[in-house]
């Protein structure tokens, strides 16, 4: 076996400024190849009863025409596995060869009927061979040793098998079901999920069986992407190369799901790992399949983008969430969280009326503003003017010429471009926002950023590789020890709303991801959706738990262990408590990816009969067998008893 390889211990891809995609070898899923230099595929899991033949079949068509290339299926037990056998006949008799998946989680004989008859089996080793009882205790290392030994048992028949039969698996480790052994020795880490995947991926090489895919999937967008880096650095050090599976489980639905997939999954594309995508939508699946090929799409040409300075020494942890440090400038930067700038520069005339979309709600007979949780905290105007009494929790900033002409009024502050910045034009005394990219950042630049505790920078870029060339300014800025805070700012134009979502969302989401960002301005050219954009802001700071403005839901996206309608129950709990601003509920229709997930969440809502409902405080069951009926209403009385509740205004 080869020495393992000496990395930089923060080294997790191929390069932090030339877009390169990671060389995973290909994993072969019948005709189809994951990794190396095959496409970035995109796949989906169906939500039928695996028992429902022809269900199955007709939901796994309308996949595969969306442009799914592998569907994955449930198999809770051996009578839904064995079905696969037809569900594949039917499939292949009208004509349609995508891979299937078996989904597999406590039952290896489920498992090893499966791998005889589907090209790919997924198992999740949290719940394969250990049960999650969250007993708190200390393992020796001979316990330790004992425990793996059991687990090299129970996995190695599975192994042999998917050898003999020419089967691939995914080991896919999920945040939310790590084993107690896991937990007690690791904690709730990343490196706990890296080492839960590790233990099984160890027997697999022990018999030198290598038709492995890797993912780390979590509803927290932080740990997923902490876990993937770790999952690629640990494998670069041992000289491993198994291609990846990329997913934000339980990422919810609608604008929600899709910012929160974005953030995640984007941020892995964009330092060029990944071989496979799921978005885990609760929705029906034919709908992920556009989300993720619209992800993937954008890296087929990035290799080409305009040069960004090298980056010689990593200066973050890319394994933990830790904000830069910034000086205060008023509510920007230090211990505030982001804010959101609006743009309303290309407005004719400002007007009350203008500020409706960004949480401004003017009322005419009671002469007030009724200002919303999604409500900006500044609004751009460019060369615009203010004529009425502006919200108290609004700042107005203007280009610089018209700012000289409004300077004495409350909380209007000047726009500066780098040449008027450099000339030293007057400026307001406390906060001065200054546009700049990269190029701009030379020595003189910084020295005169650093000399001025009121300026705030806007960044920008044009660079195709646009999110890599922006982080490279905030590491600049770290090296030369520069604090002051950075608004980050994208313009888009020329797409459709869900471009807009996605492209966004995996521009700025992975910065603030990284603790980068005291800000955020993204500005649509194309006008007229100004909703739609603030929502977007402030949905890329919820889900990069940067800023809470809402309430979050932890949704699982549904499939044949189902026990109740998910996009309908989700859409009851939403209209009763979407006013719960920092509230996380989980909504899950079973509990196979861990009651783990429900210490991420407040609450938990969780199917575990036909028409019987669990409640979870976090990771605690507080009732059983709640008849569905009645589910919704217990759930709202458990937020009342534990003081979340506030009255819907």
């Amino acid at each position: 076996m080869a020495a393992p390889t000496i990395l930089d211990p923060r080294t997790y891809c191929p390069s932090l400024t030339q877009y390169e995609r990671w060389r995973t070898r290909v994993v072969k899923v019948g005709d189809v190849g994951i990794g190396g230099a095959e496409p970035i595929r995109v796949q989906s899991m169906t939500t039928t009863d695996t028992m429902d033949t022809a269900g199955t079949v007709a939901q796994s068509i309308r996949m595969i025409e969306a442009g799914c290339e592998l569907v994955r299926i449930t198999a809770p037990s051996k009578k839904e596995a064995e079905n696969l056998a037809e569900i594949k006949k039917q499939l292949r008799a009208k004509g349609y060869a995508a891979p299937l998946v078996a989904d597999i989680h406590f039952t290896p004989n489920a498992a090893e009927i499966a791998a005889r008859i589907v090209e790919k089996v997924r198992v999740n080793p949290g719940n394969y061979a250990d049960k999650k009882k969250f007993d708190v205790r200390e393992y020796s290392d001979a316990q330790y040793e004992s425990e793996l030994e059991r687990i090299r048992e129970r996995f190695t028949p599975l192994v042999r098998i998917c050898k003999e039969e020419g089967t691939a698996m995914r080991i896919g480790t999920n945040h939310g079901s790590l084993s107690d052994r896991i937990l007690n020795r690791y904690g709730d880490t990343p490196q706990g999920m890296v080492e839960s995947a590790f233990e099984f991926l160890r027997v697999c090489r022990d018999e030198n069986y290598h038709e492995i895919v890797l993912s780390m999937k979590a509803s927290n967008v932080q740990v997923m992407v902490q876990a993937y880096r770790l999952l690629v650095h640990r494998m670069m050090h041992e000289g491993w190369d198994y291609p990846l599976h990329l997913g934000v489980t339980e990422a919810g639905d609608g604008e929600d799901g899709r910012v929160k997939s974005a953030a995640g999954i984007g941020a892995l594309l964009e330092d060029g790992l990944g071989d496979t995508v799921r978005v885990s939508l609760t929705e029906e699946p034919e709908f992920e399949i556009p989300v993720a090929r619209e992800l993937v799409d954008r890296y087929a040409n990035r290799s080409g983008h305009a040069p960004i300075p090298s980056v010689v020494h990593l200066p973050i942890d890319p394994y933990t969430h830790e904000r830069r440090h910034t000086r205060e400038v008023i509510n920007l930067g230090a211990r505030h969280v982001p804010i959101v700038l609006a743009d309303l520069s290309s407005k004719d005339r400002i007007t009350p009326a203008s500020l409706f979309a960004w949480g401004y709600r003017y009322s005419v007979p009671l002469d007030k503003w009724n200002i919303t949780d999604q409500a900006c905290d500044y609004a751009y105007i460019g060369k615009n003017t203010i004529d009425f009494e502006i919200p108290g929790t609004l700042g107005i900033i203007q280009d610089h010429a018209t700012w000289l002409t409004n300077m004495n009024k409350e909380r209007h502050f000047p726009f500066l471009l780098v040449k008027e910045f450099a000339e030293g034009v007057e400026m307001h005394p406390r906060f001065n926002l200054v546009s700049a990219k990269l190029a701009h950042l030379d020595a003189a630049f910084i020295a005169k950023l650093k000399a001025d505790p009121s300026v705030v920078l806007l960044i920008d870029t044009d660079n195709a590789h646009g999110m890599a060339e922006q982080r490279r300014l905030f590491f600049t800025l770290i090296e030369q020890e520069c604090a002051n805070p950075v608004i980050i700012g994208r313009v888009y134009g020329g797409m459709n709303k869900d471009q807009l979502v996605l492209h966004s969302s995996t521009d700025m989401g992975p910065l603030f991801l990284d603790g980068f960002g005291d800000g955020i301005f993204l500005a649509d050219t194309d006008g007229g959706r100004e909703d739609l954009v603030c929502r977007t802001a402030f949905g890329i700071l919820q889900a990069t738990r940067t800023r809470t403005s809402k309430t979050e839901y932890i949704s699982c996206p549904s499939c044949g262990r189902t026990l109740f309608d998910l996009q309908e129950t989700t859409a009851k709990i939403r209209a009763r408590t979407s006013h719960l601003k920092g509230v996380k509920i989980g909504i899950m229709g079973c509990i196979v990816n861990g009651p783990g997930e429900m210490a991420d969440a407040d609450y938990g809502y969780v199917g575990t009969g036909i028409g019987v409902i669990t409640l979870y405080k976090e990771k605690e069951v507080v009732k059983r067998n709640v008849p569905s009926a009645n589910a919704v209403d217990e759930l709202i009385e458990l937020i009342k008893q534990h003081g979340d509740w506030v009255e819907m205004p």
